[in-house]
């Protein structure tokens, strides 16, 4: 179990250090603002989305360790994948990180695993949750920005 930690924590730190999909995307049609108050977290979501189907995903913004990586990975999770889906695989991330999640669900995440340890520490549930509900209120075009509060 300490092994798959400090895999998981390298991942994470990873992303943190070099983030995927990190520029403003000038061909988004949708697009939102997520802030974190307590944690000083601020990310703005950018999705072109063609149909049902998200072609791509970005994002801009600050924030801590844990959020950062989070926005990054779900940026490649979500690519190419239908709105359906990316709100189910949020669903299975969202008990994964409120250790809610059941084993099989914790699998179908792949490396966004890595943050089943988010669940041991409840006020950073809301870091690696922040991104993700700005991509919910970007696929509804939410004008207003997203609070974790």
């Amino acid at each position: 179990m300490a092994d798959l930690r400090e895999l998981y924590q390298e991942i994470i730190l990873e992303h943190c250090k070099q983030p995927r999909n990190y520029r403003a995307l000038p061909a988004a049609n949708h697009k939102a603002e997520g802030y974190n108050p307590l944690c000083g977290d601020h990310y703005t979501v950018y999705l072109n989305v063609e149909g049902d189907t998200i072609r791509d995903v970005s994002f801009e913004g600050s924030g801590c360790a844990i959020s950062k990586a989070s926005a990054s990975m779900m940026t490649q999770a979500l690519k190419g994948k239908s709105c359906a889906e990316a709100d189910a695989i949020f669903e299975r991330f969202h008990k994964l990180v409120t250790g809610q999640a059941e084993s099989n669900g914790t699998q179908a995440l792949g490396k966004l695993a890595a943050f089943s340890g988010v669940s041991e520490f409840p006020v950073r549930v809301k870091c690696a949750t922040l991104a993700w509900h700005t991509l919910q209120a970007a696929l509804k075009d939410q004008q207003e920005p997203v609070s974790t509060e």
